[in-house]
């Protein structure tokens, strides 16, 4: 195993992908294999990846549905699994027919794409102590599929194999020890060359190093690992007093891939403790003086070795859990030129340029989708530098916005080539905090570690609400936006058919048109929606799968903020719903 932490390597290595896996990992015809995850964008009927492909759009070229008969969807199947604490959050994948999602404590299904009849399940076995010394069990958030094997995350540190056609587990390993403090996984894996990536959970908790590791895809073994905290000298110099030994971070959410630079890129998590007294003298005063290098960041990795070749802190010493953790890594291309978009918890969207010889990345523009924030006066759009921060004192913080949740959660959108617009969601609410002067546990001990208590309120003069922007994604200007009582917590599609699907808060799923933003089709799911939206074909019939659940930390705010149907929501149940047109 190479462990690499962050040295920087400042070649970038001309590589062909294709036969770099072929000598690896034999893949039979029609297999899920490197060659045909780096085509994904060109095969609609499927959905390989948890990001649709490693462009990240969650977009389809199918438009069998489209904006002329959306009106005539229908429910197809429906599939409900057991044990659902808190809802399901899964990305669905599509291969071939055969539709495989996870839902909650380890649980993994493959069905079939048309009717929805079970091929088969597999429970994973979970050290329900450990597991539960998180904040995040039992939460999964999907699979990587590749090699014949579907591969699973867990909350307990370990990466499972799972035969693809049997169900059966191929191999078993624990990836992540608890030296470090205790975390696991929650984010689905991403599948790259011959080796299947995954980051660490853990912003609250004490400890280091918030690692993303790449494992061999046919045996589980450790390739590499990358530490965000505490791994270099950089690092921990950006760490007054040895506080990245208790500093959090990780990466839990799902990155991306580009091929032309051999180029892993990730989002970070926020440090700990999860706010600090520091206030304006958090240079050099409060629990973590400095900038706390690498949280709050976007890293962008070496895929052979897992080396750092770049990275950007989008948020330096992150005082209010406005984290870079958010997985949305978009490649675009306009006027002979890459751009990579990547949205961040407080409400910005960062435009790099992917060139990671440029250290730190180079942004060519930032700008606010959030619209009722006061932590910053705005971000600089040539340098992605925060403008006017506003920081958080020890004691009393009234009304600051957006609120921990962020004006942005880990939820995706999505970019439409054909329409040139990014659809995405913002959230505008707010909290009074409370700053208090916590004790540091133990290094490396895994305990919760917060220097703060909140209560969500609404931003002043108005009740919180959540919108839905479709814009630019290169220049942030908005060509149409709508405006939602109950701020939508689930992941965007788009699809050529020109539509935009909305999986709602209140149950409500919907389709705008994706040119106008007028809403032209609904359905009553019966449940609050955080999980992930794809489509699909399957017998040349194309499908819509969402799934539904309501029970995640954010989710709770709804019924002090908004009362029913939220309070008497259920976030023990949870279930997969697949739409067509009739015959």
């Amino acid at each position: 195993m190479k462990r690499w932490s962050t040295q920087l390597n400042g070649c970038v290595k001309a590589l062909s992908a294709a036969a770099l896996v072929g000598a690896a990992l034999s893949a039979s015809a029609g297999e899920v294999n490197f060659d045909r995850l780096l085509n994904a964008d060109k095969d609609p009927n499927n959905w390989l990846t948890y990001h649709g492909s490693y462009k990240s759009w969650h977009y389809s070229d199918l438009a069998q549905i489209n904006a002329n008969n959306v009106r005539n969807l229908r429910v197809a199947w429906i599939h409900t699994p057991s044990a659902s604490k808190r809802g399901v959050q899964s990305f669905p994948l599509a291969v071939d027919g055969v539709l495989y999602y996870t839902s909650s404590s380890g649980q993994v299904w493959a069905l079939d794409g048309a009717t929805g009849a079970v091929k088969w399940r597999y429970q994973a076995k979970l050290d329900q102590e450990r597991s539960e010394g998180t904040f995040f069990n039992p939460y999964n958030r999907g699979l990587a599929i590749g090699y014949g094997n579907v591969y699973i995350g867990t909350t307990d540190g370990r990466m499972i194999a799972i035969n693809k056609d049997t169900g059966e587990v191929v191999w078993d390993k624990m990836i992540m020890s608890v030296e470090g403090g205790n975390k696991g996984f929650t984010g689905a894996p991403l599948l790259v060359k011959d080796m299947v990536l995954i980051g660490a959970n853990g912003g609250e908790l004490s400890g280091c190093c918030g690692p993303i590791f790449a494992v061999d895809a046919k045996t589980g073994e450790v390739r590499w690992q990358f530490d965000t905290i505490g791994g270099d000298d950089r690092s921990r110099a950006s760490w007054g007093n040895d506080s990245w030994k208790t500093g959090g971070s990780g990466g839990w959410m799902t990155g991306t891939y580009d091929p032309q630079t051999n180029s892993v890129w990730w989002g970070t998590a926020n440090p700990a403790p999860d706010f600090d007294y520091g206030g304006d003298n958090w240079k050099t005063e409060g629990a973590r003086p400095g900038d706390n290098l690498y949280s709050s960041s976007v890293v962008v990795l070496d895929a052979d070795t897992g080396q750092l070749k770049s990275w950007f802190q989008e948020m330096p010493h992150d005082a209010w859990d406005f984290d870079s953790a958010v997985g949305e890594f978009m490649m675009i291309e306009r006027g002979g030129k890459r751009y990579m978009l990547h949205p961040n918890k407080g409400g910005i969207i960062f435009v790099y340029n992917p060139d990671p010889s440029n250290q730190p990345l180079q942004v060519e523009n930032a700008y606010m989708l959030g619209q009722t924030y006061n932590y910053i006066k705005g971000v600089d759009p040539k340098t992605g530098q925060l403008i006017g921060r506003r920081e958080l004192h020890e004691g009393k913080n009234p009304n600051r916005c957006p609120a921990i949740d962020g004006a942005i959660s880990w939820n995706t959108g999505s970019y439409n080539p054909n329409t040139g617009l990014f659809y995405k969601l913002g959230q505008e609410w707010c909290f009074d905090i409370d700053v208090v002067k916590a004790d540091p546990p133990p290094a490396f001990s895994g305990q919760a570690y917060f220097g703060a208590s909140w209560t969500s309120t609404h931003p002043e003069g108005r009740k919180a609400y959540g919108h839905l922007d479709a814009r630019d994604p290169l220049t942030g200007e908005v060509k149409w936006e709508k405006e939602y009582k109950y701020p939508p917590l689930a992941s965007l599609l788009s699809t050529r058919g020109n539509l935009v699907f909305v999986p709602g808060a209140d149950g409500t799923l919907e389709a705008l048109d994706a040119r106008t933003g007028a809403t032209l089709w609904q359905n009553n799911d019966g449940i609050g929606h955080h999980g992930g939206i794809i489509t699909y074909t399957a017998n040349g019939k194309q499908y819509i799968a969402v799934v539904t659940g309501w029970g995640s930390h954010v989710s709770g705010n709804y019924c002090p903020l908004f009362g029913e149907p939220f309070c008497s929501m259920p976030n023990d149940v949870g279930q997969l719903l697949v739409f067509a047109l009739p015959y």
